[in-house]
């Protein structure tokens, strides 16, 4: 009985193996997106999807580690209820930039009071003032709280009408500006904070194994 027992016990956890085995072998064959997309619609109680690491705006360890891995390579992280991998499917770099604003309100405000406190605001700044300071006392939006720091964006994080005014004028750091989007009746003083940087992104799979029964 005892050794029926043993023999059901190893054929049960070969069978898990086995299972753990053919898993992974099926994120190995994983090499772009649509495989991504295959690899789902033949695991379909597999868990996961496709996720992007920024190396600015993600400064876990566990993003740091990812970051450092090449193309194709995948890891899991042992600290995880579940078995959790991550696959490293595409890495390239996308031009970044980073500017602080103050907002303003049409729905609140006249536009003499907007071009106003505009006005006050750029002279304040070139006399000195802290632009944080600034948006922190007159910005009429969440980025008051961030001294109006907008982080770092590219194309397609912003407004397009205020992402086009920043990105594709012809300013440099420091350089302060109002713009204007009547339509939605936002007024903005914009300072540039920062260049143009190249900032590495990688999209990653993480896919949690299926717990076997």
């Amino acid at each position: 009985m005892l050794k029926v027992l043993l023999s059901s016990m190893l054929f049960l956890f070969s069978l898990i193996a086995t299972a753990q085995d053919d898993f992974e072998k099926s994120l190995d064959s994983i090499q772009t997106l649509d495989d991504v997309n295959l690899f789902f619609e033949k695991n379909k109680t597999a868990k996961g999807k496709v996720i992007v690491f920024n190396e600015e705006k993600h400064k876990t360890k566990m993003a740091s580690d990812i970051l450092k891995m090449r193309v194709g390579a995948k890891k899991y992280f042992k600290d995880a209820p579940q078995k959790t991998f991550y696959k490293v499917i595409e890495k390239y770099e996308i031009p970044y930039y980073r500017a602080s604003c103050v907002y303003l309100d049409g729905n609140k405000m006249t536009t003499d009071e907007i071009n106003k406190i505009r006005k006050s605001v750029i002279s304040k700044y070139n006399q000195g003032y802290r632009f944080t300071d600034l948006a922190k006392l007159y910005s009429m939006d969440h980025t008051a709280k961030q001294g109006g720091d907008l982080g770092w964006f590219t194309y397609g994080d912003l407004h397009p009408e205020l992402e086009k005014q920043i990105l594709d004028g012809t300013y440099s750091v420091n350089d302060i500006f109002t713009v204007d989007i009547p339509e939605k009746k936002a007024y903005y003083v914009v300072l540039m904070t920062q260049g143009k940087k190249l900032i590495e992104e990688a999209k990653v799979l993480k896919v949690t194994e299926p717990r076997r029964r």
